[in-house]
């Protein structure tokens, strides 16, 4: 557990740093930094936040709850984490520095490389049972292998057709689809189910499976539309969109008897994420609705600010909610520390304010009526909170390990 205690502690460094490097980019709309490059602290920011923190702290979690203990103290998985942490240490350096080049796309190689590493070990290593949450877990790691097809396209499509080209754009969607609605959102449904004791009803459960699958295969088609003028794939992406809204109100029916049982378990800051969670859960299955709509697709992906909306709704909503509901649930975090409660509280305080500043300015372009006055240093104070927090959350649990050294001395 100890190790886990420094693995836990590391994915809250990345996620810290990844939050700085946004808060870097929102400073420099209002004070310039000539010595820095913005695209190359936005490929920072985002490779750090997916690849630092979500993958590594689900790599924690998958470690802890889906491989029994006696292969989970196994040197490689630790080993692994390492390394892993030092592809991502490699890309916070070399991405704010030259960009996409050489040492970055070595680095970003380097992970995935070890995250087949991972897959295998998980595929060899977890508990044979077909429990609803070891099935989502595994279905999750097929998307990740999945989600890196796109990856290993980039390469020949720059050769071939150069960076401004539909494949080379679409290569990126696939794996970011697969990567967020596939690995992401079905690992940590599976980390959620897990919570439950494995007391769902299997038939149930087949269902909302077979079907999220089917809409996290359909929904693709939504980003290829951006570059490929076909208005089947509208088509199809609405199917999948309407499916996904039935997966979820499934999702929920298949919870509900165990719902209360569930809730009387867990203290205010963990309903208060979980509750963050599954309220953006279902804002993001809203948006998609939207989509539906021509004129909504359209300019989904050409106002900028409803894309970053919309991937905040995703990474600090949903994903990061139910990670930290996870972690606190199982006094993986500690509940008790003030400053947990208060950076927690914080944290979902800047999210809520940025999330709706974003959109609310992605409105006002939409319907014409230009930039919100004083947007640009209100979204840097909000961000501002998210930091703060995070940090606070990063004092506890350093407090929590010195803690428990002195225990072990005593």
């Amino acid at each position: 557990m100890n190790s886990q205690k420094s693995w836990i502690l590391c994915c809250f460094f990345n996620f810290l740093i990844a939050c700085i490097f946004g808060l870097l980019m929102r400073f420099m709309y209002l004070f310039p930094l000539d010595f820095l490059n913005y695209s190359f602290l936005l490929h920072t920011h985002s490779h750090v936040a997916m690849l630092g923190w979500v993958y590594l702290i689900v790599y924690v979690l998958i470690v802890h709850f889906f491989i029994p203990k006696e292969k989970s103290q196994k040197p490689i998985y630790n080993r692994l984490f390492w390394l892993t942490e030092f592809s991502v240490i490699g890309m916070m350096i070399a991405f704010p520095i030259q960009g996409y080049a050489l040492f970055s796309i070595v680095f970003s190689t380097l992970h995935i490389l070890l995250s087949y590493v991972f897959c295998r070990l998980v595929w060899k290593d977890s508990s044979k049972e077909k429990t609803p949450a070891q099935r989502l877990l595994l279905t999750s790691i097929l998307f990740m292998i999945l989600s890196t097809c796109g990856v290993w396209c980039l390469g020949p499509a720059v050769s071939t057709l150069g960076k401004q080209s539909a494949f080379y754009q679409i290569a990126i969607q696939f794996f970011l689809h697969f990567q967020f609605n596939g690995w992401f959102i079905l690992a940590i449904l599976a980390l959620f189910l897990k919570q439950f004791q494995d007391k769902i009803d299997e038939i149930k459960f087949r269902k909302f499976y077979f079907f999220m699958v089917i809409s996290t295969l359909l929904t693709v088609c939504f980003p290829i539309r951006w570059f490929v003028e076909n208005d089947i794939l509208s088509y199809i992406n609405g199917v999948g969109v309407l499916i996904q809204l039935g997966v979820f109100i499934y999702f929920y029916k298949m919870l509900k008897p165990q719902i209360s049982t569930f809730k009387s378990s867990l203290d205010k800051t963990t309903k208060l994420v979980y509750g963050l969670a599954l309220t953006s859960l279902f804002l993001k299955v809203g948006i998609q609705l939207l989509t539906i709509f021509p004129n909504l697709a359209e300019v989904s992906h050409q106002i900028r600010n409803f894309v970053i909306g919309f991937i905040h709704l995703t990474t600090l909503g949903i994903i990061t909610g139910f990670l930290f509901g996870i972690l606190l649930q199982n006094k993986m975090l500690s509940s008790n520390s003030s400053a947990l409660k208060i950076g927690v509280k914080i944290f979902i305080l800047g999210y809520i304010l940025t999330e709706v500043l974003l959109f609310l300015q992605g409105w006002f372009f939409f319907f014409g009526g230009g930039s919100i006055s004083g947007y640009f240093q209100s979204i840097l104070i909000f961000s501002i909170l998210l930091v703060l927090g995070l940090a606070l959350i990063m004092v506890s649990i350093i407090k929590l390990k010195f803690d428990n050294l002195e225990k072990a001395t005593d």
